[in-house]
């Protein structure tokens, strides 16, 4: 069989290998085998300022499902130099779709060949890409006894929640199920855009979160056609590199001069106005989509970057790790570690130029030097596999 599968993709494209698995009973459960054109090794890391102790913080509890997922996606493997706070930062890594447990051998044969075919339609899905992203909890609300990573984590969960149970593109129908197996397997394709409406309403629901703001960034990469999509809102956002060169840069979106667009949640029946806060809409969003190719690198991160490193540094950094060896996964955790470790570094100048520095005095204003915020950042590297 595997002699088989070696020859049909090597004489035909990946999508018309996965029809002809599907339409043949013997080779039906190869199917989920047909390998994608393109495959995505993704790394985190992150670290939080020097915490204000003044500040009082009372983090979502552990044995709740969003306190539990951020000490699971904080034990992440990453830099030793790093600390393991993220301050008011928050992001998720997230392989689009779950795959369900295999069934009990006690199930009733007819039963347990649906959920043979109902866990292979979800492996087709999780391996039809992958979706990430990052939050910046507004800190301003501290001066209002608001903790805001609490609004940063809460988006990223539901961000992550909403994902894993779509579809990085469009769905693949098997033509062979009815119409009522396709809409209890198939789930459904969904933007980053729509993510990012989804997981803000998920905050606005969340009672734990009384109030806050963040902006956010999230992309996903579709493993099929290699397209990457996302939809950002505020002066978090991402780069892509092809070689030595800057593809694109996510434009910030702001009110004014360090003031980004931000999702809001007021204070229910509070009594209390807050004419500061910034109330914005998933609907400003702004959207991209390119299509990748083998080799390009996407950097995601919030502004504790974008404000300390310049582009041409972030590519120096991305260049550099890529010829030091190792294997996919070691190179892009270095990437994502050397960012960090180098944002941390010029927050702490006061000698060198930074990001921030000229955007304050292109608006009349002094400041000297690096910007001391929390800094989290996504590497990911594309692989053509085809």
């Amino acid at each position: 069989m595997t002699r088989t599968l070696h020859t049909l993709t090597h004489h035909y494209k990946p999508s018309l290998v996965r029809q002809i698995l599907r339409k043949t009973h013997r080779f039906r459960s190869l199917a989920t085998l047909a390998p994608r054109p393109y495959t995505f090794h993704i790394a985190a890391s992150w670290a939080g300022k020097v915490e204000d102790h003044r500040i009082r913080k009372v983090p979502f509890p552990p044995d709740t499902p969003i306190g539990s997922w951020r000490d699971k996606m904080l034990s992440r493997p990453k830099s030793a130099y790093n600390n393991n706070d993220a301050g008011e930062d928050f992001f998720f890594i997230q392989e689009v779709g779950t795959i369900p447990p295999p069934p009990s051998p006690r199930h009733p044969s007819r039963k347990r060949n649906k959920m043979i075919q109902v866990r292979e339609r979800a492996r087709m899905r999780s391996q039809s890409g992958v979706s990430f992203g990052v939050a910046d909890g507004v800190g301003g609300w501290t001066d209002s006894g608001v903790d805001p990573s609490l609004f940063s984590q809460a988006l990223m969960y539901h961000a992550h929640r909403y994902s894993r149970n779509a579809w990085a593109g469009e769905p693949e129908i098997d033509p062979t199920m009815d119409y009522e197996e396709r809409e209890q397997i198939e789930g459904w394709e969904m933007t980053p855009y729509e993510c990012l409406d989804l997981a803000y309403g998920g905050v606005l629901r969340e009672r734990f979160v009384q109030a806050g703001s963040s902006t956010a960034c999230i992309i996903s990469l579709n493993a099929s056609s290699g397209v990457l999509r996302s939809a950002n809102l505020g002066d978090s956002g991402f780069t892509i590199f092809r070689g030595s060169n800057m593809l694109y840069r996510q434009p910030s979106q702001t009110h004014f001069f360090n003031c980004p667009k931000q999702l809001t949640k007021l204070p229910a029946n509070s009594g209390r106005r807050f004419p500061r806060a910034c109330v914005d809409s998933p609907s400003e969003a702004s959207t991209h989509q390119v299509k990748l190719r083998d080799g390009d690198i996407i950097v995601a991160y919030t502004d504790g970057l974008s404000d300390n490193v310049f582009p041409d540094d972030m590519a120096t950094i991305c260049l550099l790790a890529s010829r030091a060896g190792g294997s996919e996964d070691v190179r892009v955790q270095a990437i994502a570690d050397r960012m960090v470790h180098y944002a941390r570094l010029c927050m702490d100048s006061k000698d060198r130029v930074s990001p921030f520095e000229r955007d304050a005095a292109r608006q009349g204003m002094f400041f000297r030097g690096g910007k001391p915020d929390d800094v989290t950042v996504i590497v990911a590297l594309v692989k053509e596999t085809i």
